[in-house]
């Protein structure tokens, strides 16, 4: 058995074996390894890493086109390279559409859920107060998340067709053991990761009461963990600055969509955005829109390297929130969701009755989360739970990825 080196390529350089014979120069390629290699302290590390490289190139995919459809940000050009295609802006996601989507998460997934398997095996009891297995095990819940919140169907490495909600499974299960693990490694910054990660993941089980309780053990409203970008090649840039940052494309604006007059209004600095006195339309005309349509471009993003929130502080106050209004008390609800608006020096969001505290709620979440690949998941739970309030309307519009035409065709549980 042989596995690629891709979680050496991204942690330190490999250097080839280069043979001299007279003037023939020969360089061996180091790539395919032994998987046994693998099977050394030294490489754990590594291996991690690079679960978590995959799980970032999943989320640049999907946190893009995702936020096309949820119309976080809307179509303003190209629809090939990095552009939104004409099916996508429609709000289309077809299973002939490419399995990129797919095939990245669903790679970050093993990737990370294999790294757990071969640090218990290598570091044996000692794997108990590992740091290293906490952190595979955090990679673990949230690729798992990331599949839950953007997917329609559940496969697992071949097999066959299950509710989409295993994932969510399976990321508690990763979470939990991962406080478990970082709790015996005394090591609280990644038990407080786990704890908010598996807050999230109770959250869309429906487990108020047990989202609400990890959610408050986050008690630093500017705790964050976030998914690093790089400017090492064009596949680690943040996908959605890149799309958008007119070297060369112009492919999306935040023109025509609720944040932008949100933003004029109240100067929420959590949805920022800009224009230019020059250029002034996206790179392209967009049939859906009627043609040209003017270039918004989000900042909140502003580089190759920008970093995507994965939880926040101030996502578990939204958290408590939410598990206060299923509750009825539609008062705390509104205490907990309006923190960050005062903090921020924003009017507060009012409501007289439970209809209006959804619409907050549901408002406020789209802000603070806004472009880091988490709308599906919410439009999808709130309709499935038929929760009241205003929001964006999605009719028409696909609230997951579906399983794409390369596994429906070579998995054979799926023929």
């Amino acid at each position: 058995m042989t596995m690629n080196l891709r979680a050496f390529a991204r942690t330190a350089p490999v250097a080839a074996l280069a043979l001299v014979a007279g003037c023939d120069l020969k360089v061996t390629n180091p790539g395919p390894v032994q998987a046994a290699f693998l099977n050394n302290p030294a490489a754990l590390t590594a291996i991690v890493n690079g679960a978590g490289r995959d799980l970032g190139e999943a989320l640049n995919w999907t946190a893009y086109t995702g936020g096309a459809v949820t119309k976080e940000v809307l179509p303003a050009g190209s629809t090939a390279a990095f552009g939104i295609s004409v099916r996508q802006q429609l709000g289309i996601l077809s299973n002939d559409d490419g399995g990129d989507w797919w095939n990245q998460a669903q790679r970050a997934r093993w990737t990370a859920e294999s790294g757990v398997k071969r640090i218990k095996e290598v570091l044996g009891t000692s794997a108990s107060n590992s740091a290293t297995l906490a952190q595979a095990l955090i990679w673990t819940g949230f690729s798992n998340r990331h599949l839950a919140e953007n997917f329609c169907d559940c496969v697992i490495d071949g097999g066959p067709k299950q509710a989409y909600t295993v994932y969510l499974d399976r990321a508690e299960a990763a979470f939990t053991e991962a406080i478990t693990v970082a709790t015996a490694a005394n090591n609280t910054s990644l038990r407080d990761i786990a704890t908010a990660g598996r807050a999230s993941v109770r959250l869309l089980k429906g487990n108020l009461s047990g989202a609400s309780t990890d959610a408050g053990a986050i008690t630093s409203n500017t705790f964050v963990y976030r998914m690093p970008y790089y400017v090492n090649t064009v596949d680690q840039y943040n996908r959605i600055y890149w799309a958008s940052a007119n070297q060369p494309y112009r492919a999306h604006t935040v023109w025509g969509t609720y944040y932008d007059n949100y933003r004029r209004t109240s100067r929420d600095p959590r949805v920022p955005y800009d224009s230019s006195l020059t250029v002034r339309f996206g790179d392209a005309a967009v049939t859906s829109l009627g043609g040209q349509v003017r270039w918004y471009f989000q900042t909140k993003y502003p580089a190759r390297e920008s970093s995507i929130n994965l939880v926040s502080g101030w996502e578990m106050r939204l958290i408590e929130a939410e598990a206060l209004l299923v509750g009825g008390d539609v008062a705390g609800a509104m205490t907990k969701l309006n923190v960050r608006r005062l903090a921020l020096n924003l009017t507060p969001w009012t409501a007289s009755n439970a209809t209006e505290a959804w619409t907050a709620l549901k408002r406020e979440r789209g802000i603070e989360l806004w472009l880091e690949g988490r709308r599906m998941g919410d439009f999808r739970r709130w309709k499935a739970l038929n929760r009241p309030g205003d929001q964006e309307d999605m009719t028409g519009r696909d609230l997951c990825f579906p399983i794409p035409l390369s596994e429906l065709e070579t998995n054979p549980n799926l023929r």
